[in-house]
């Protein structure tokens, strides 16, 4: 069985769109994930799955919240495969200083449209610093994330669903999965 990372948007945040984490393995769980664990209360879960298509997977479960919960929020799926190759192209990895709790990677349930990507590279953040790949983009926050003037700018630009989570979340997700998968 593969492992997969479930990265949900908007869950716990605010007292808002509210679920356990022991609800949400017990949700995984019935739909066939086994050894079902969460990383924190912000919608993070690292199972063992047979389904092999990660967009599928992720409609199942958002399904499945809704059903149960009563909200649909997005469920961004990666592989541990995936989050290897998000480790390894790191734009900031071999940049001295940069604090890991600043350095947020936003997964993205699509590849941004030229559009949409050419929008988000005109951004002109400051003192922030943006980084693009396929589906995720690299954002260095120095003076952290939480008065930034470029969080809601980015959502616009991107015009695709997404999720952010912060580097030291990333690394400890990877971390449970590569276990799974030995």
């Amino acid at each position: 069985m593969k492992a997969m990372i479930c990265l949900l948007r908007g869950v716990n945040v605010g007292g808002h769109n509210i679920i356990k984490m022991d609800q949400l393995r017990t949700l995984c769980e019935s739909l066939g994930g086994s050894k079902v664990q969460t990383y924190v209360q912000s919608g993070n879960v690292v199972l063992q799955t047979s389904e092999r298509d990660p967009a599928k997977l992720g409609a199942k479960i958002e399904g499945a919240i809704e059903n149960k919960h009563g909200f649909r929020p997005d469920v961004l799926v990666r592989t541990a495969a995936e989050m290897r190759e998000v480790i390894a192209r790191n734009p900031f990895a071999k940049r001295k200083g940069i604090e890991p709790n600043k350095l947020i990677v936003t997964f993205l349930a699509t590849e941004p449209t030229v559009e949409s990507r050419t929008a988000v590279l005109a951004l002109k953040p400051d003192p922030e610093e943006i980084r693009m790949n396929d589906r995720e983009i690299y954002v260095y926050f120095p003076n952290g994330m939480g008065r930034s003037r470029l969080t809601p700018l980015l959502s616009r630009a991107l015009k695709n669903k997404g999720t952010a989570r912060n580097w030291l979340t990333v690394c400890a997700l990877l971390e449970m999965a590569e276990k799974l998968e030995q």
